[in-house]
């Protein structure tokens, strides 16, 4: 692949990542009638796992997980318990809330990101880029509060 089919890449992989995350809320406010959240959230995770299991194996991407570093184990699992604490207040939100308010809301970690990316990894957005983000932030309160 080259840089700019990897650079271009990207966008395709965030967009479908964003009409997914879109669906999730939809399918997961139906679908927290007559449960609790934190089943729901088991449930979810179990189908994860299954559906994540056959496309590693079937695209042949399975490696032995003892081959990684103690580093990867570290940051994958605090990923992981980050992750599990998100959905678990993302479908407690959900169950109580509206999905369009929800939803917006939690897209404040897009802020999050940033600032943690700034302060974490070293990354520098642009002027252009801050913009964009003080765009999306405010957006995003405008949804989400009244």
């Amino acid at each position: 692949m080259t840089d700019s089919a990897a650079q271009s890449g990207w966008l395709l992989w965030a967009l479908l990542s964003a009409a997914f995350a879109a669906l999730t809320a939809i399918f997961a406010k139906i679908g927290l009638a007559g449960v609790n959240s934190d089943m729901a959230t088991l449930i979810r995770t179990v189908v994860i796992l299954g559906v994540l299991g056959v496309f590693v194996q079937a695209t042949g991407r399975w490696m032995n997980p003892l081959t990684l570093s103690g580093r990867t184990w570290l940051f994958l699992v605090l990923s992981g318990l980050a992750t599990g604490a998100s959905w678990t207040c993302y479908f407690r939100a959900l169950k109580i809330g509206e999905a369009s308010k929800v939803a917006p809301v939690d897209k404040l970690s897009l802020l999050l990101v940033v600032l943690f990316a700034v302060l974490f990894l070293g990354e520098r957005p642009s002027l252009r880029e801050w913009l964009g983000i003080a765009m999306v932030g405010a957006g995003v309160v405008v949804l989400a509060f009244k």
